[in-house]
Order: C-alpha cells, then structure tokens, then sequence
C-alpha cells in the first residue's frame, strides 16, 4: 500500500477542531488553529480541558488536513488531552509541515517527545508538585527537547514556583528555551508570580490565557 495513502488513512479522536486566537506560549495573540485530542493520562487539579479527558469523534489525517484548509491559517496546534497517546498523532504533525504550516504540539511531558518531526515545536509541561502529577514527569525529554521548543510551568502556589525555578537552575535550562509560566486560576495572583519572576531576575515569560481574558463568559475560553 502506499506510505502516503495509509498515513492519510490513519484514524485520530479529536475532541474539537477550532480556529481561535492563541492564548499562550510565545506565539500568544496569532490566529491559530486547534486540533484538540482526546484522551488524558493525568488528573491534574487545575485541569481546565477535563471534557477532553475522553469520548471524541474519529477523523483521518486527510479529513483533518482538510479542515485545516479551510481556515487559511498557517498555524497549527495540536493539543489535549495528551496528544501523544495517539500513534497517528506524529504523522499528522508532519504532514502539517510538509504543507507549510507552523505546528505547536502541547504535552504533559510524560511520553517520549521523539517521535515528533523535527521541524514541529515542542511545547513540554514541566508538572510542579501541587498538580497532583509530579512522579510521572519523563526527565529524559529534557534532553530530547530542541532549539526552538518550550517549558510550560503551571504555578499554584509559592511552593511551585520555587520547585518550578529549582529545576530551571539544576538543568540550566533558561538560556536555552523558551521558558512559560502560567498561574493556575485562582490558586496564585498573576501579580504575586510576575513578582517573583522579577525579584529572581528569571528570563520567563509570564502567560495569562489570552483567549480566557478576550473571551471571559465562554466556558471554552474562545
């Protein structure tokens, strides 16, 4: 059978496909398109998305790349859910690229993010300890991550925050990613944690859920 073909053929349950505007990471305030898995390995306290948690709908990767297209847009996130418990998920990314598209693809950092295409970018939640999930962080993607990926750390507390930095500095990894923090909602003061970011002079970006603050009565946040 042809390679083409049966990736094209290859099953994915998606929970939503949405054109919005990107909410976080570095590329927060472009129009997007999301790809929404579902399915979810980890139960963390603040998780904002617990409908994605399972029961979606099966596209393949050619319905889904034709979705894609009708919005124009070049780019591209797949989230969750954790996408990567999807083994089609990978193809799907990479015949994104190949179409020209910029793709984001957000992880629990618990699965192994090389099977990613390299020219997709990586953006890898580090879980802190009030998350509930913390054990089940795969360390060994830290050394799998590549130029251009980033760090997500959800905060709850002060107590996050400092084992959030402790790993930023035991693994140096600030002069060499993108590094995110987010205040989990209504656990942590956006003013308290730009706080401390400023008093330990850490090179971080403080991301507050755009879509959440453009669209506050929408219970998806878009």
């Amino acid at each position: 059978m042809n390679h083409k073909k049966s990736a094209a053929n290859a099953s994915l349950n998606v929970h939503e496909l949405f054109y919005s505007i990107q909410g976080e990471s570095s590329y927060a305030g472009r129009p997007c398109v999301f790809i929404r898995l579902s399915g979810c390995n980890l139960r963390c306290g603040y998780c904002d998305t617990r409908e994605a948690w399972e029961n979606g709908s099966n596209y393949t990767i050619g319905e889904l790349l034709a979705r894609v297209d009708t919005f124009g847009c070049r780019l591209v996130e797949i989230t969750g859910g954790e996408p990567l418990l999807q083994k089609a998920m990978p193809d799907l990314a990479e015949r994104l690229v190949r179409k020209g598209h910029t793709v984001l693809v957000e992880t629990n950092g618990t699965q192994n993010i090389n099977v990613l295409p390299a020219r997709a970018i990586c953006i890898m939640d580090i879980k802190c300890p009030d998350s509930g999930e913390v054990e089940k962080t795969d360390w060994n993607n830290l050394d799998r991550l590549k130029q251009g990926d980033e760090i997500k750390f959800v905060v709850c507390s002060r107590r996050d925050y400092e084992w959030a930095r402790g790993v930023i500095r035991k693994h140096e990894l600030e002069n060499r990613f993108t590094i995110l923090f987010s205040p989990a909602a209504g656990k942590v003061r956006s003013a308290d944690l730009a706080q401390w970011i400023l008093d330990d002079r850490l090179a971080a970006i403080l991301q507050l859920q755009l879509h959440r603050i453009i669209w506050p009565d929408e219970e998806s946040g878009r």
